[in-house]
């Protein structure tokens, strides 16, 4: 059985279980019951090749031991078993141990939940499952091209759909700023991993030659992710793509911390990142940030962040919404501060449609680089195809950035004419 058919049967056989309840529901029932799949495989292979390496999760708990025999616990015994005793334990796995993949582990189940009713029916999922083999490199890259259309599905699932950036905009965003191994990249509202996937991906077509150049693309990756559900998603995500160590995928709030805390230390050479806009931030996270900054608008919050946190010459490409950059008070501040400390050169405009459902406002993609203030911006307009309405409407394979500039290109104005704006 091919693993789409494998990963279809699955989303079939949870449709008739009363628990579960819509797209996003089903793809986070699915996502850390993949991801126990996952890290016990990579746990055997690693086993196999250091005898001294010990898997961060107890034997009883091991996809191996409680889930791998067609023929093992079933029904209210399995129930029970998810419910009671392997959630309860993920969740509170000591930090020591296995180091990183324990609290990978423990961060992951922190606020999972199973939404599965039927134990009958978790044992057929499980079986399902188990026919996938994630040490098999091709199996895995299949099943990788795979789950890029589940978070896909996120986009018609509610809320959830803020989650995922079109592939196709990540690709193009990489591609501009082109990251190279030994680069430390950052993503602060990292979702489901979009970002960080196709910066791994570039690395490695273009410049990862050698063993020594795969570890540096690797340990250069760092992020954060606020919301338990896009973790989880982000965590199986890196594990797909060959990480065997996630622990960069941070399970937190990046706004959380003072922005003057943000030292010389804490400074990256490229930012890629899709902030959440149209959303307001807890009570109390604005004071974080000096005052001409202080807003409880998302977005506002994190390019503030990110102009903070590059390296002298370090480079972005931000998505941003059209409030950011043509709105009063501190937006106006903010776009200030970025067009002084950095050379906002390319703006890149986007269709309304290409994030619904979840958002049909006007977004467009911010490059700049830090170190030197702004001079001219180029101004591009990405249309929808000719004889198209909108992108939601498309098939999400169907349609992708144009390559390199090759965009409409709308104006060049000076900077005191966009400060005029």
């Amino acid at each position: 059985m091919s693993v789409r058919t494998i990963v279809k049967s699955i989303q079939d056989i949870m449709r008739q279980d009363t628990g579960v309840d819509g797209d996003a529901q089903r793809i986070s029932q699915l996502c850390w019951m993949f991801f126990l799949k996952i890290i016990d495989d990579q746990d055997q292979e690693l086993e196999t090749f250091d005898d001294r390496y010990r898997s961060p999760i107890p034997t009883k708990y091991q996809w191996r031991h409680w889930a791998a025999d067609p023929e093992g616990i079933t029904g209210e015994a399995l129930m029970a078993f998810v419910n009671t005793d392997l959630f309860p334990t993920l969740k509170n796995l000591p930090a020591s141990g296995a180091g990183n993949r324990s609290r990978v582990v423990r961060d992951v189940f922190e606020d999972a939940f199973n939404y599965m009713k039927s134990g009958q029916l978790m044992r057929q999922v499980i079986n399902r499952i188990s026919g996938v083999d994630f040490n098999d490199l091709a199996e895995r890259q299949h099943f990788g091209d795979i789950y890029e259309q589940l978070l896909n599905d996120l986009q018609s699932a509610g809320n959830a759909g803020e989650y995922y950036t079109p592939r196709a905009v990540t690709a193009f965003m990489v591609e501009r700023i082109d990251p190279h191994p030994g680069e430390i990249l950052f993503d602060p509202a990292c979702g489901t991993g979009g970002f960080l996937t196709c910066a791994l991906r570039h690395m490695r077509d273009h410049y990862v030659k050698r063993p020594e150049d795969e570890a540096k693309a690797q340990s250069g990756l760092r992020a954060v992710e606020k919301k338990q559900l896009p973790h989880m998603l982000c965590v199986t995500n890196m594990l797909l793509h060959g990480i065997e160590d996630p622990s960069f995928v941070r399970h937190d709030n990046t706004l959380a911390r003072p922005y003057v805390s943000y030292g010389t230390s804490d400074r990256v050479d490229i930012v890629l990142t899709n902030p959440p806009f149209g959303g307001r931030e807890e009570d109390g996270i604005e004071s974080n940030f000096p005052a001409p900054f202080r807003t409880r608008e998302t977005a506002d919050l994190f390019l503030a962040l990110i102009v903070r946190m590059l390296k002298p010459g370090g480079r972005a490409a931000v998505v941003l919404p059209d409030g950011s950059l043509f709105g009063e008070g501190v937006k106006t501040r903010l776009k200030e501060a970025l067009m002084e400390e950095c050379n906002l050169h390319t703006i890149v405009r986007l269709p309304n449609s290409v994030f619904r459902p979840y958002a049909s406002i006007g977004t467009n993609l911010l490059f700049f680089e830090k170190g030197t203030p702004t001079k001219d911006i180029w101004f591009y307009e990405h249309r929808v195809p000719e004889g198209q309405k909108a992108y939601w409407a498309l098939h999400p394979r169907r349609w992708v950035m144009p390559r390199g500039l090759g965009i409409s290109r709308c104006a060049q104005h000076e900077t005191e004419d966009q400060q005029k704006t």
